[in-house]
C-alpha cells in the first residue's frame, strides 16, 4: 500500500468518526426529548480488488425493537379508551352520592318513607306534612342531579368526538407527509431516523384517537389501520368527518338525531372501537344511555307507584303524570328524570300527603280502591298513608298482588337497551340497584384502567431499555471514539513525516 493510500485510509477513519462523534452530539442533546429514539451507524469497510481503501459510516438509524412499539401502540390506545371511561363516569360518582351518608337515592327515598311513618302516628300534623314535601323535594332534585350529570357526560363525549376526530386528519395528514419525505430519502441512501422520530410522535397521537395499528411498507412508508381493518388515508385529501349534535336524553345513533362518523361516503362509526374515539362512542351510545334508562325507569315508577295509590306525589311539572304507552318500553318517559318534581298542588296544599289527590277505581291486578278525604274530613285520616308505606313503598300493590316490574330490556328512545341487573320488588331495591349498578360500572372502567396502565407502564421501559439515550453508553463510546481518533490522526501524522523524508532525498 502507497504512503498516499494509507494517508486516504487513515483520512477516511478521520471522517467516519466524526460523523460518529456527530451522532453522539445528537443522542446526547436529545436524550429527553420526547418521542427521541437513540441512534446509531453502521461502519463498513471499503475495499477494491482485495485491498482495504479504508472505512465509512452508514446512514444513522434508530435502535429501534418495532415489534414492542407495536405492542406499546396497542397499549397506548387501549389506556386512552380506559382512560376516557373513567373520567367520564367520575362526575357521575359524585353526583349519586355516598349509600348510607343521606345523600344517595335510597338514603333519600328513605327519608321519605320515614316521613310517613312519622305522619301515621299523628295525621294531623302540618309540620310533619310539610317534611314529607321537603323530603320529596330532595329527591326529585337528586334524581335531576344524576340525570344533569349523565346528560352533561354524555354531551362532553360527543364533543370529544368532534375534537379527537379532527385530531385525526391532522396526525393522519402528518403521517402522509412525513410518509413522502422518508421515501425520498431512504430512496436516497440518506438517514431517515430524525423523519421517523417525528412520524411516530403523529402516530402515537392516531393512537390515542381511534387505537390504530401501522403497516410498514418496504419504501419506508407505513399505513394506517383501524383496529377492525378500515384502512385510513393520510393523503390528506379523503378526511374522517362528523357534524356534532346538542343532545338531549331522546337522542341517539343512528336515527335519532346523531349523524355517524364518515369517511369516504360511508358511515364507519362500528368500526372505530379503540383509543377516545372508541371509548366517547361506548360512552354516548350505550354507556350513558343505559344509566339514563335505569334513572328514567326509577323516576316513572317512582311517580307511578304513588299515583297508583291515590296520590299523585311526582309529576311532570304541569302536574301530569308522564305517559306509560308506546313501542319502546319507555317511548312516553325518555328524559322523565331530567324534569321529575313534586306535583305543584301537593306543594301547594301538604295536606294532599294526609288525604290523597284522586280516586282510585281499583283492580284485581292493581291498586285497590280508594276514596281520598274530602275537605273538612277527619283529621285523623290514615287511609291513604297506609296505602304508602304497605303498598305505594312496598313490594305488592294491594296484598296478595304484586308490583308491576320495572322494565329492564326494551328501553331508551329506540328500545334497544338493557339494565344489568333484572326486575326488583320495591322503589328502594330499585334504587339500591340502579346505584349498584352505576358504581359497578365506574369500578370496572377503574380496574381496566389501573391494569392497562401496569401493562403499558412494563412496555414502556421495555421499549426504552433498548432504544432511550443512555448517556454512560454514549461517553464510554465517545471515549473508544477519541482513542481511535487520535490512532488514526497518528497514522497520518506519521505517513507525512515519511513523505517528507522522500521529497528531501528526491531534492
Amino acid at each position: 500500500m502507497s504512503l498516499d493510500t494509507s494517508i486516504a485510509v487513515a483520512g477516511s477513519g478521520l471522517q467516519a468518526i466524526n460523523q460518529q462523534f456527530a451522532l453522539i452530539s445528537q443522542n446526547v442533546s436529545n436524550a429527553n426529548s420526547p418521542g427521541y429514539v437513540s441512534e446509531s451507524a453502521a461502519l463498513s469497510a471499503v475495499s477494491a480488488g482485495g485491498a482495504g481503501l479504508g472505512v465509512v459510516s452508514g446512514p444513522a438509524v434508530r435502535v429501534l425493537d418495532q415489534s414492542v412499539q407495536a405492542q406499546l401502540f396497542v397499549q397506548n390506545g387501549a389506556l386512552a379508551y380506559q382512560n376516557s371511561m373513567s373520567t367520564a363516569l367520575a362526575p357521575i360518582d359524585q353526583a349519586m352520592g355516598t349509600p348510607g351518608q343521606a345523600n344517595d337515592l335510597a338514603s333519600m327515598l328513605g327519608a321519605v318513607q320515614s316521613g310517613f311513618s312519622t305522619l301515621l302516628t299523628d295525621p294531623s300534623n302540618q309540620t310533619q306534612q310539610q317534611a314529607i314535601i321537603s323530603n320529596s323535594q330532595a329527591l326529585a332534585s337528586q334524581v335531576h342531579n344524576v340525570a344533569s350529570a349523565i346528560g352533561a357526560a354524555r354531551q362532553n363525549a360527543e364533543n370529544s368526538l368532534v375534537s379527537s376526530v379532527a385530531d385525526l386528519n391532522t396526525n393522519l395528514t402528518t403521517i402522509g407527509k412525513l410518509n413522502t419525505q422518508i421515501v425520498a430519502a431512504q430512496s436516497a441512501g440518506q438517514s431517515v431516523a430524525d423523519l421517523q422520530n417525528q412520524r411516530d410522535i403523529a402516530m402515537q397521537n392516531v393512537v390515542q384517537d381511534v387505537g390504530a395499528k401501522f403497516i410498514s411498507q418496504p419504501d419506508g412508508s407505513v399505513l394506517v389501520y383501524t383496529p377492525s381493518g378500515i384502512s385510513l388515508p393520510t393523503d390528506g385529501l379523503n378526511k374522517v368527518s362528523i357534524n356534532g349534535a346538542t343532545l338531549g336524553p331522546n337522542a341517539y345513533y343512528p336515527a335519532g338525531g346523531i349523524g355517524g362518523i364518515m369517511l369516504g361516503g360511508s358511515d364507519i362509526t362500528a368500526n372505530l372501537t379503540g383509543g377516545q374515539i372508541g371509548a366517547a362512542i361506548t360512552l354516548r351510545d350505550q354507556t350513558l344511555p343505559t344509566l339514563q334508562a335505569g334513572l328514567d325507569e326509577f323516576a316513572q315508577n317512582l311517580s307511578a307507584r304513588f299515583n297508583a295509590q291515590g296520590l299523585a306525589l311526582f309529576s311532570l311539572p304541569d302536574g301530569t303524570q308522564p305517559v306509560t304507552s308506546g313501542s319502546a318500553a319507555q317511548a312516553g318517559y325518555v328524559g322523565f328524570s331530567n324534569v321529575i318534581t313534586v306535583n305543584p298542588a301537593v306543594t301547594a296544599n301538604p295536606s294532599l300527603v294526609r288525604d290523597g289527590t284522586q280516586a282510585v277505581a281499583g283492580s284485581p291486578t292493581g291498586a285497590s280502591a280508594f276514596t281520598p278525604n274530602p275537605p273538612g274530613g277527619p283529621a285523623g285520616f290514615t287511609t291513604l298513608i297506609s296505602r304508602i308505606l304497605n303498598n305505594a313503598l312496598a313490594a305488592d300493590v294491594q296484598p296478595g298482588v304484586a308490583q308491576p316490574p320495572l322494565a329492564t330490556n326494551g328501553l331508551g328512545p329506540a328500545g334497544t337497551l338493557s339494565l344489568t341487573y333484572g326486575p326488583t320488588a320495591t322503589l328502594g331495591d330499585a334504587a339500591s340497584a340502579f346505584t349498584a349498578a352505576e358504581a359497578s360500572t365506574s369500578a370496572a372502567a377503574s380496574s381496566n384502567l389501573t391494569n392497562t396502565q401496569s401493562l403499558q407502564g412494563s412496555l414502556q421501559k421495555l421499549l426504552a431499555s433498548g432504544s432511550a439515550v443512555s448517556i454512560d453508553q454514549q461517553m464510554g463510546t465517545l471515549v473508544a471514539l477519541q482513542n481511535s481518533y487520535a490512532a488514526n490522526a497518528k497514522v497520518i501524522s506519521t505517513m507525512q513525516a515519511m513523505w517528507q523524508v522522500i521529497q528531501q532525498m528526491v531534492v
